[in-house]
């Protein structure tokens, strides 16, 4: 499976779309407001400041909720810190960076109003498809870059497939508690090779003392004991399990279907940067939510159907490619739903994050 070709949010702006069903991470990008807040006042410190051009990017930027609350965050940020010095406010160009099966069109009809909030200002807005594992920018012109549930997605499936050719992985899309070690190994020494070059990539296009903010799905655990840091997975894993079972879906396919992604500790967030050297960590929190919606009261019933809708947009292109689009309405619809209500009657589930914002380091 060539990720950069398969991977791509829900398109659209309808109900099943991942910019009306995404409720978790826009939850999150709000949480992280204080950090972006934080990141662009101490950006504005440096020796570079007062500037003409401030040069941001949004690196998998999907649809537009997260990045309109993130551009929001920077935009006022930069108002007060301008006002308070007494200082004129720079322009601000945005890259909006995305695969390039992403969905653009929706992304910049939600963006067709934006600048008028904020009039005071001159913002420029263009995107930048491509994949940020490799380079996407000119060395040394951004000052800002940003990244918001994204960096967790691997560029490529770990190789789960013995010397004989037997699957490693065998009936699980992803790490669960009964995987063999030398899965947890394999996803977590393709996150290193990524994450490492995702912070070579990005420092290169960084000015020095540029600030790198990054909000990872991760895990508070050094093992993946806890259910919480890969619960949607495991979860998706049991229905499609299911579907095997009841004969929609061939065996062979679930044993060979591995999800491009990895949950990654705070210890090994702080491990890679400090062996990547490019950038010294200037802050990191782990915040934790509950992933079953955002109305206390509601029923399981009803939050395990949203979250479903939630997980098919974000994994849904991947599935149908390697499961079949006929199998999708099913698994999402019916038997996904149904495995979450029953999980989440027995009571709440916490998601955990992980923001860490960089300062690149002066050579």
């Amino acid at each position: 499976m060539d990720v950069k070709e398969v991977l791509f949010m829900s398109r659209g702006d309808g109900e099943d779309s991942y910019a009306q069903t995404s409720t978790y991470p826009q939850k999150i990008a709000s949480l992280a407001k204080p950090a972006v807040a934080s990141a662009v006042t101490s950006l504005l410190e440096e020796g570079f400041f007062p500037c003409e051009l401030l040069s941001v990017a949004d690196l998998g930027c999907a649809l537009g909720p997260s990045t309109v609350t993130f551009m929001s965050a920077v935009l006022e940020s930069v108002q007060k810190k301008c006002a308070h010095l007494n200082c004129p406010s720079p322009e601000l160009q945005f890259y909006l960076n995305d695969l390039p099966r992403n969905d653009f069109n929706t992304l910049f009809k939600s963006l067709s109003n934006f600048s008028q909030n904020y009039r005071s200002l001159s913002c420029f807005i263009m995107g930048a498809p491509g994949t940020f594992h490799g380079r996407l920018f000119p060395r040394n012109c951004l000052h800002l870059a940003h990244s918001s549930y994204s960096v967790h997605w691997l560029s490529q499936v770990p190789n789960l497939t013995s010397e004989e050719g037997f699957p490693l992985n065998k009936g699980r899309i992803y790490i669960s508690e009964t995987s063999p070690g030398v899965v947890k190994e394999a996803y977590l020494a393709q996150f290193r090779a990524d994450f490492t070059t995702f912070l070579k990539f990005r420092s290169e296009e960084m000015v020095d003392n540029g600030r790198l903010l990054l909000v990872l799905n991760g895990r508070k655990d050094k093992d993946f004991a806890g259910i919480n840091s890969h619960y949607i997975m495991e979860k998706l894993g049991q229905a499609i399990a299911d579907l095997v079972s009841e004969g929609f879906v061939e065996e062979e396919k679930l044993d060979t279907l591995n999800m491009p992604h990895y949950t990654a500790s705070s210890e090994e967030v702080r491990g890679i940067v400090g062996e990547e050297g490019s950038f010294e960590i200037e802050h990191l929190e782990i915040i934790e939510v509950d992933v079953g919606g955002t109305m206390p009261d509601e029923d399981p019933h009803s939050r395990g159907r949203k979250m479903a809708k939630d997980a098919r947009s974000f994994t849904g292109s991947i599935i149908s490619h390697h499961l079949g689009e006929e199998i999708m309405d099913k698994l999402y619809g019916e038997k996904l739903p149904i495995i979450l209500r029953d999980d989440l009657a027995k009571g709440r589930r916490k998601g955990v994050s992980i923001i860490v914002v960089l300062k690149k380091h002066v050579p």
